[in-house]
């Protein structure tokens, strides 16, 4: 995540965090959208206007005040995009879909910065601020991806889990969710989802996007 707030290392970040998250709230609602529950796409959040997803206090004032505070890392939030689960056609297994989406395509940007870096360097492209810019799609991504699939809500990993847990234990998860944000504030301040979370996940995602653009390396 960004450890320098000067103007250069903002500009190389600032596009792909852009990007990645729009695309991911996006998502959730165009897969829920798929899955039979328009809400999202009626309130317009199944757009890639980054002023959709604005919350004021995740998206603006926490990461503000980590800066101003000289955190070294960034953490914030979008506006959670709405979906109706009564009205999916498969509810239990349809929101885990839509939980995925996220996630899923936060996996798919970083593929996409993935192949770009490995194009830029194999022609020989000495264009410093498309490779950072690159680089920062990647870590951006991935870090968010597995951020969000943190088992807790309101995080994607714990909707996804209470998707697959039964019922009662399902029930007893979502109770967790009104406190879920400051559950995680706590333990990323604590630093027990970056060591026992973050870091190993971050390792494992790396080593399948490296898998996946095997070939592409091969060729270059």
């Amino acid at each position: 995540m960004i450890t320098d707030y000067s103007i250069q290392a903002v500009a190389i970040n600032a596009i792909p965090l852009i990007f990645a998250i729009t695309i991911h709230e996006a998502a959730h609602g165009y897969a829920a959208r798929k899955l039979g529950d328009n809400t999202a796409y009626m309130l317009g959040r199944v757009s890639l206007n980054p002023l959709k997803h604005i919350d004021p206090v995740g998206t603006i004032l926490i990461p503000l005040m980590l800066i101003l505070t000289g955190s070294p890392f960034l953490v914030g939030y979008a506006k959670p995009v709405p979906v109706n689960f009564g009205r999916l056609r498969n509810p239990r297994i349809d929101s885990i879909w839509v939980a995925l989406a996220g996630p899923g395509s936060n996996f798919i940007q970083a593929l996409i910065w993935a192949i770009l870096l490995i194009g830029l360097i194999g022609f020989g492209v000495d264009e410093r601020f498309l490779v950072a810019m690159s680089q920062a799609g990647i870590t951006w991504n991935l870090g968010l991806l597995v951020f969000n699939l943190f088992p807790l809500p309101p995080l994607d990993g714990g909707r996804i889990l209470a998707g697959l847990l039964p019922a009662r234990q399902s029930i007893a998860l979502g109770k967790l969710e009104p406190w879920g944000f400051f559950i995680v504030l706590a333990l990323v301040f604590t630093g027990v989802i970056g060591t026992l979370w973050m870091e190993p996940l971050m390792v494992f995602f790396k080593g399948i996007l490296y898998f996946v653009t095997l070939p592409l390396q091969m060729i270059f």
